[in-house]
């Protein structure tokens, strides 16, 4: 799919989102489980959010971020050129640490730093890729099968070690486990990704072609993605294959972008609003109720966040400015964001 025909299904499918759902749900009653408590929504947001990192690239629209969980470092793609950068723990700068368009990769959206060592970095337009993050080689490439449009966006890595990936436009999550990994090292270092669950006629009707699954975050034996332009979220039990619709109480997910989740809190940045929303999940996982919602316009169009180290980091996109949600002039370096108090 062309880089304009992406630009015009995305903003068509976040102009869909936004006329879809001007404000948020208003709360219904908690399901068992989940307290009554209120919404916090902090005050002088401003103030709760402060620079983590610079990027070293001025065209960077930066996209998706992920924390290794041995060393700590940082990674951040970008969405216009497909190159990562690495931000060492304690660093106020991140440095290159995959070049723009290396192994063809035309975008880097959804990464992952798994427990073994290893980099996933989905590319929109073809699949995920896997480094070595110690040598940066490449291990093997995934790729999604035919011509049709396809939209590989965000990713995530359950207790097994299996990758699972959204597609926002074809409305399926990949699978790739282990097996399969070692499997693709070994025999060249490519394969095809094929489809584990099926959303097609569970999410809300849309148009054709609308930006539908985005962020994804591994739970216990579960999966948890959203939809952005429903503002739904979707439950994948990963034993049974059973995708059920979470039921939020106190807001939605329109514009949902990246997800969190430790334990059960679940943390999600809505794009276009600049917003970042923490959710607390029932014991079963099917109802969450809205506990934090910070909106302020210094988030620059959140894409993800990761927790680390006890706090939020929000990746900082200004795809609004220049990117591919409108015209404009970023403001430079582009910057990773700690937002306190969500």
């Amino acid at each position: 799919m062309s880089r304009s025909i992406q630009r015009r299904t995305f903003l068509t499918a976040t102009a869909a989102a936004i006329a879809a759902t001007a404000a948020g749900a208003p709360p219904a009653s908690a399901a068992p489980g989940l307290s009554t408590a209120p919404v916090s929504t902090p005050r002088s947001s401003t103030r709760r959010i402060s620079t983590a990192f610079e990027l070293p690239d001025d065209r960077a629209y930066p996209e998706g971020i992920a924390a290794d969980p041995r060393t700590g470092a940082l990674y951040v793609g970008s969405y216009t050129t497909g190159a990562v950068y690495r931000a060492a723990p304690g660093r106020r700068a991140a440095e290159t640490f995959l070049p723009p368009g290396a192994d063809g990769r035309n975008t880097a959206n959804g990464l992952k730093a798994d427990g073994s060592g290893r980099l996933w970095v989905t590319d929109s337009t073809a699949g995920v890729a896997v480094y070595d993050v110690r040598t940066r080689a490449l291990l093997a490439r995934f790729d999604v099968p035919g011509d049709a449009p396809r939209f590989v966006n965000d990713l995530a890595i359950a207790a097994d070690g299996s990758a699972y990936l959204t597609d926002s436009v074809r409305e399926v999550v990949y699978r790739v486990t282990p097996a399969e990994l070692a499997r693709a090292a070994a025999h060249g270092g490519r394969a095809t990704l094929t489809p584990a669950y099926d959303f097609g006629g569970i999410l809300a009707p849309h148009p054709a072609g609308t930006f539908t699954l985005n962020g994804i975050a591994a739970g216990d034996h579960c999966l948890f993605t959203v939809d952005m332009t429903g503002g739904a979220l979707y439950r994948v039990d990963l034993i049974t294959g059973r995708i059920r619709q979470v039921a939020l109480h106190g807001g939605d997910l329109v514009n949902g972008d990246g997800l969190e989740l430790v334990g059960t809190t679940l943390w999600a940045a809505l794009n276009r609003t600049d917003t970042i929303t923490r959710w607390r999940l029932s014991a079963d996982g099917t109802a969450a109720r809205l506990e934090r919602s910070l909106t302020d316009p210094a988030l620059q169009i959140p894409t993800t966040l990761v927790r680390h180290d006890g706090r939020t980091l929000v990746v900082r996109s200004q795809f609004d400015k220049g990117g591919p949600m409108g015209p404009g002039t970023p403001e430079t370096p582009f910057t990773v964001a700690w937002v306190r108090g969500i």
